[in-house]
């Protein structure tokens, strides 16, 4: 009977909801929401200021960043790099570039932490693009790192954010 049961539980249809399930069976503190900002802040920080090595304070330099763009003409594409070549890339960023995110989510248990929050890249003040972050985080002897972006990216719709 229990097998039976099973199969059922397993093949029944899941509803999608709007936000994700509480994972947080360990509490976390403001503290600890603030850190993780922090942390995400500094890199994008650093994308204006064109400053690798504060880029690279925070992030595990093998971990990946994966952009699902969508382009100007409609079409679509993946670009993957590490993220120790995304903050080696922020010293000849262009001039004038800031990224913001605006009303982030986080979810932190324990050591792992995620952000996902809408953005906008701007270049001297204009939106160039924007789409939604999404950063995977880890606590290592007490300081937040990042371990992975994936974002989506497009260049229409942009004003508002």
């Amino acid at each position: 009977m229990s097998l039976l049961l099973a199969a059922a539980l397993l093949a029944a249809p899941q509803k999608a909801t709007d936000k994700l399930p509480p994972a947080n069976p360990v509490p976390y503190t403001e503290q600890d929401t603030a850190a993780v900002l922090a942390t995400v802040e500094t890199l994008l920080g650093a994308i204006g200021t064109h400053d690798p090595k504060a880029g690279a304070s925070v992030v595990r330099p093998e971990g990946v960043l994966t952009a699902a763009k969508e382009n100007a003409d409609g079409t679509r594409s993946v670009m993957r790099l590490t993220l120790g070549e995304l903050v080696a890339a922020f010293a000849s960023g262009p001039a004038g570039a800031s990224e913001t995110m605006s009303d982030p989510a986080v979810e932190i248990d324990g050591d792992i932490a995620m952000v996902w929050a809408p953005f906008v890249f701007r270049i001297n003040g204009q939106a160039h693009h924007c789409g939604v972050n999404h950063f995977d985080l880890l606590r290592e002897n007490g300081a937040w790192k990042i371990v992975t972006i994936t974002y989506s990216s497009r260049t229409t719709g942009c004003g508002a954010q």
